[in-house]
């Protein structure tokens, strides 16, 4: 695919990451085609049990501005997957908190049905830990076994900074819905933060003790099971990523989070889902790509803060096999 074109005079005064064509100094941005769409994120909705101090998607208990997706949301991608053979293996879920979402349980076991494997990205807190879902949670992990996948949010081994994040007794009951799932042989990953100013050696042998002491049976030297994210800030001093910048900074474009997924979402007062470019970008307009996967299979441009930030210099992505 062709590099977009500068739709803008050099001579013109652009702002940082304004225009998807060339950058503020009048230099090509870099753009990731889309290598093969390996995983289908779904955002299933903002709602959240809780509201992190710094969450990209400001999820709360109040915030709606991404609707719930339903069964016949999801299946209809799904379909649109197996019938172009885009060859899809994941899905992801995604919030808010996705166990909000009454259809959760009916929407994973329709995904794992079909012979996808699912991720699923989950607080562990009350919403998952409701009688009900709990055992839904059991039948699946039961019936699918490692193709069903839980990513844990876990911001930090220790509770006093954990819970700076999200709230007093959020680390507590996360560790108890962490010791739930591992308890019934779910496969784990967690997501943890490195915005503690603390090395990787350390905070992975933290997380080692962590999960000795509790019996959580995830590996923490393992960069996939236990993902260390960088932190995503769009008012961050960051450069614009040019064409150049692949070969100054020794990075893939293929590695981008861009070049191998795409990300459903649903915006309140909408009749349908669309397709965003990524799951960091679920309310740009720029980064809305249309309706149907089709639509969505051309290139992205880099030019927001946390392509940047997260995926480019922070070397971040959401997939479980990265």
């Amino acid at each position: 695919m062709n590099d977009p074109k500068p739709t803008q005079s050099s001579n013109f005064l652009l702002q940082p990451f304004s225009d998807p064509a060339i950058t503020a100094k009048g230099e090509q941005r870099a753009h990731v085609d889309l290598q093969k769409l390996e995983t289908l994120w779904f955002n299933t909705g903002t709602l959240c049990n809780i509201e992190c101090v710094n969450c990209y998607i400001e999820s709360s208990p109040k915030n709606d501005r991404l609707v719930y997706l339903t069964l016949d949301d999801v299946s209809a991608y799904l379909d649109e997957i197996e019938r172009d053979e885009l060859g899809t293996a994941e899905i992801g879920f995604t919030g808010g908190e996705p166990f909000m979402n009454p259809e959760m349980g009916a929407i994973l076991e329709h995904t794992l049905d079909r012979g996808f494997d699912a991720l699923m990205l989950t607080n562990a807190m009350q919403p998952m830990l409701r009688p009900a879902v709990r055992a839904q949670v059991e039948k699946l992990v039961s019936k699918f076994g490692d193709k069903l996948t839980f990513r844990v949010s876990l911001d930090h081994h220790t509770a006093r900074l954990h819970d700076e994040e999200r709230g007093p007794g959020a680390f507590d009951k996360a560790m108890e819905g962490l010791s739930f799932l591992s308890n019934i042989g779910a496969t784990l990953n967690i997501a943890g933060r490195t915005c503690w100013d603390e090395e990787e050696d350390a905070a992975r042998t933290g997380y080692s003790q962590l999960f000795l002491k509790n019996d959580i049976h995830v590996n923490p030297t393992d960069a996939a099971a236990l993902t260390l994210f960088p932190e995503m800030d769009d008012k961050a001093d960051v450069p614009e990523i040019t064409v150049d910048c692949w070969s100054l900074l020794n990075v893939d474009p293929a590695t981008m989070m861009c070049a191998t997924s795409r990300m459903v979402v649903k915006h309140k007062g909408a009749d349908a889902p669309t397709v965003a470019a990524c799951t960091l970008l679920p309310y740009d307009e720029g980064f809305a790509m249309g309706a149907a996967l089709k639509e969505a299979s051309r290139a992205v441009a880099l030019n927001h803060r946390h392509c940047a930030n997260f995926c480019v210099l922070g070397g971040g992505s959401c997939s479980a096999n990265s």
